[in-house]
């Protein structure tokens, strides 16, 4: 049976990493959905968030194979926890003195905002889950949307749930990064 999952990933913050995970997704059958990837508080550490379409197996298998990776820190499958996502778009749609009012309102209800406003069309920024983001853009639809684009999901578990809580100073970034001496 095909599912989501979102699998979150702490790696090393360096060249060829991402390189490396995505040509996990190269076996048949899998596609990665969404790929988002950015620095942590920490600049050594990057976190990954991958979202995929595919069997519990898919997800295992992509779970195994990131964990043999020598720059991942951690793993996590976030299916099996509580946690949060979101995702940003910009909407690009047109728009008339006649229409603007009414496409505002619909913001409104998304918690969207404008971007940018011209003439002739609105950019407009959402942020929130991906089916608020759907749902936005499905009643945008008869104004005429001219492009889109997603920055893809990001995940983090919700409240106490920390990804590794032994990824502190004390762990393997100051074994690999030790903090400067105050002098």
């Amino acid at each position: 049976m095909q599912t989501r999952y979102t699998i979150t990933a702490l790696v090393e913050n360096r060249p060829g990493v991402l390189n490396r995970v995505v040509s996990i997704f190269r076996r048949p059958g899998l596609n990665l959905d969404s790929l988002t990837v950015g620095r942590t508080d920490r600049p050594e550490v990057s976190r990954m968030t991958m979202v995929l379409e595919g069997t519990k197996a898919d997800a295992q298998h992509v779970k195994r194979e990131l964990n043999r990776l020598i720059h991942v820190i951690t793993v996590e499958d976030m299916n099996g926890t509580p946690y949060v996502t979101r995702d940003l778009a910009l909407i690009k749609v047109h728009a008339t003195p006649d229409t603007k009012s009414e496409i505002l309102r619909m913001c409104g209800h998304y918690r969207a905002r404008i971007a940018d406003a011209a003439a002739k069309s609105i950019v407009i920024e959402v942020v929130g889950e991906e089916s608020e983001i759907e749902g936005l853009a499905g009643l945008l639809q008869p104004f005429g949307i001219i492009e889109m684009v997603r920055a893809g999901v990001v995940a983090m578990g919700r409240a106490d749930s920390v990804l590794d809580t032994h990824c502190e100073r004390s762990s393997w970034a100051e074994q690999r990064f030790p903090l400067e001496k105050a002098s």
